[in-house]
């Protein structure tokens, strides 16, 4: 079996139910196994611990195929002699927690976040935080070679641990806010959990402390997502939790994707507050407690997001890569160098805060803002009124071009430093902050805006983002770039063709 070709960044993912043309099953009962017997060995190299004598807590999302692989990571596990905390359904944020409370020597959440029913994966953590993508190498590669342990007698203990993590998120409200044991009492907010695992933020969190939840939706599991895509990207949806938080008269609209590391929210008045919007409203919740403190993003963010991160809120931007995993580890350099960064986060809705283990968790970012959001309404203010300065594009656009060259990623390299010459011999301004692909801003008279081409991070594919400040503004750019990018024999531009014949 090729074992590398389940690696994807820093977890695991692949085929988890057959049917689907041209994707073979390949998370068999038998890989699964072997999987979680090699990470029971890597780990027992890492912690200087016997097998039998480590501690692995287990979750899933809501996937159809969870039980099946629960119980296939399970028999892996206990023939190497470990005990496995078997939680059930879960949030992945939440099997971090674990390895800290419960505690463990490590945790894996089966889990393909916001991927098809038929996919699936398995993402791991220690105490220290989640793993590295060599670290998922290693594992792959101790699959590979065979020699596992086997032939142990570890156990199962069946674990309620969600209760104690909503308990967590309760009891922060109730300290933030400050207002007694029913703090949300008078305040309405819709959560969409897209039929994932987030439906107990309603049910477990908000409700007990007496919000009104009336409009939610989607909040049972059910790992066919019937209703949407449970991805707060997706512009269905965003769409769906909008509507129905106008529908609603909520004050606040919620969105998890399906394992709740990632969200987005909607305003009252029906307006996504995603992407750019969401990293500024994060960045002014992060920068009130650590004033002129860096944000870090990655690459894609707007140029209207910097000026309101280091005009309007005195903090300084750090544009980095792509790549939730990037994005933290960055905060994380720049700490550990003296430089104050509390916050990490995606346009994708991946947001880590320093003072919770730069842990990628929507609910815990979500639990921040209806902190901020029930003060300000008292106030007779709104979290609108936080981003109100932001400066948005009138447009944005991605192309995505594949690579075609067996080398993809040398390929790409060379595609980005021409681009770079041949932005220099038009005159165009290069960002002087762009830390991953090349960034060209464009004047009022050739686009008013800027395209950003980069590699993807995983695939053979150059993704190209552009934003304009006026309508029209991006195809113009794009017209400006397409002599250019169609002149590579082996780049795929056909999605830059039929967006300018569009």
């Amino acid at each position: 079996m090729d074992w590398k070709h389940f690696k994807s960044g820093t977890d695991i993912r692949g085929v988890a139910i057959d049917g689907v043309q041209g994707e073979p099953l390949d998370l068999t009962d038998d890989a699964v196994s072997t999987m979680a017997k090699a990470f029971a060995a890597w780990l027992s190299g890492q912690t200087g611990k016997p097998c039998d004598t480590l501690t692995v807590s287990l979750g899933r999302d809501s996937r159809l195929s969870g039980p099946r692989l629960t119980d296939a990571v399970c028999k892996g596990l206990t023939d190497c002699g470990v005990t496995v905390l078997s939680c059930g359904l879960c949030s992945t944020p939440a099997m971090f927690m674990s390895t800290l409370e419960l505690p463990a020597d490590g945790a894996i959440q089966l889990t393909a976040s916001h991927h098809p029913y038929h996919r699936n994966g398995l993402k791991f953590f220690r105490p220290t935080g989640g793993l590295e993508g060599g670290d998922i190498a290693n594992i792959l590669a101790l699959c590979d070679a065979g020699d596992l342990p086997q032939g142990g007698q570890g156990r199962v203990i069946e674990t309620a641990y969600m209760p104690r993590y909503a308990a967590e998120l309760r009891q922060m409200i109730i300290d933030g806010v400050g207002v007694g044991d029913r703090p949300l009492q008078g305040f309405h907010i819709v959560v969409d959990a897209g039929n994932g695992a987030g439906g107990f933020y309603a049910t477990d969190v908000l409700a007990p402390l007496g919000a009104d939840i009336t409009g939610s939706q989607f909040l049972d599991p059910d790992g066919r997502f019937p209703n949407h895509i449970p991805n707060p990207e997706n512009p269905d949806a965003m769409a769906s939790v909008c509507a129905a938080t106008v529908a609603a008269k909520a004050d606040l609209g919620v969105i998890f994707d399906t394992d709740v590391d990632r969200a987005g929210c909607v305003g009252a008045d029906g307006k996504e507050i995603n992407r750019n919007r969401l990293v500024a409203l994060a960045a002014a919740i992060a920068l009130e407690q650590y004033p002129g403190g860096t944000v870090v993003t990655d690459s894609v963010t707007s140029d209207g997001l910097k000026v309101f991160i280091e005009q309007t809120l005195g903090g300084k931007h750090h544009r980095f890569k792509r790549g939730y995993k990037n994005v933290i580890n960055e905060a994380i350099r720049l700490n550990t160098e003296g430089v104050s960064a509390p916050l990490a986060i995606e346009t994708s809705g991946h947001a880590a805060l320093i003072d919770n283990y730069f842990l990628d968790d929507g609910a815990y970012l979500i639990t921040r803002i209806i902190i901020k959001a029930a003060g300000l309404k008292k106030q007779g203010r709104t979290i609108d009124d936080l981003i109100a300065a932001l400066a948005e594009p009138a447009e944005g656009k991605e192309l995505r071009f594949a690579i075609k060259a067996p080398e993809f990623r040398a390929y790409g390299e060379d595609v980005l430093q021409k681009l770079e010459a041949f932005a220099v011999q038009n005159g165009w301004v290069l960002a002087d902050d762009s830390r991953e692909g090349v960034r060209i801003s464009f004047s009022a008279d050739d686009g008013d805006g800027w395209a950003l081409l980069r590699l993807s991070v995983h695939d053979p594919v150059m993704p190209m983002n552009i934003e304009s400040n006026k309508e029209g503004g991006c195809r113009v750019i794009v017209r400006k770039l397409a002599g250019f990018m169609s002149g590579f024999e082996q780049l795929d531009c056909s999605q830059m063709t039929t967006y300018l014949e569009g």
